[in-house]
């Protein structure tokens, strides 16, 4: 059983730090799930504080994800039409120009966001979708980072 638990919670961990790129996949709170599957099986034993520590991270991390992209439009002075046009043009990115659309679609999103729906002049738009790109850039290092933690813990945790 303990064999199971490892590659599933191995399989969580990968999946994870996939999801870390794609915004469909909770990327944090499955790598989380791969940390609780490794805990359960008789070869690791984490402690209690690690684990809540652990969930408090992800909270955390899952509100980032959500209030960067918002906090860096507001910053550049950019309206809700730039974060929905940052979240499209991610997605839009990563599945039909990768991998470099992960980097552009957030940014060209957002502006074209701010520029079709929200009216707003090229340079004001240009701001929103750099505030948006930024947003979500620290938020993605955010969630790697986070994911990256457990994926060293976990096989730390395995070889010790």
């Amino acid at each position: 059983m303990d064999i199971i638990l490892i590659i599933a919670g191995a399989i969580c961990l990968i999946i994870g730090i996939i999801g870390s790129f794609l915004p469909v996949l909770p990327g944090p709170p499955l790598a989380y799930v791969g940390m609780l599957l490794l805990h359960f099986t008789d070869r690791v034993q984490f402690s209690v504080h690690q684990l809540v520590w652990w969930l408090i991270l992800v909270g955390l991390t899952l509100l980032a994800d959500y209030l960067l992209p918002i906090f860096g439009v507001k910053k550049w002075k950019g309206s809700n039409w730039g974060n929905f046009g940052c979240v499209v043009g991610t997605i839009i990115g990563i599945f039909i120009f990768p991998p470099w659309g992960i980097v552009v679609g957030p940014f060209l999103g957002a502006t074209l966001g701010e520029l079709i729906f929200a009216g707003r002049k090229f340079s004001e738009a240009l701001k929103a979708g750099f505030g948006a790109f930024m947003g979500f850039m620290l938020g993605l290092v955010f969630k790697l980072a986070v994911c990256g933690w457990f994926a060293f813990c976990f096989v730390k945790a395995l070889v010790t």
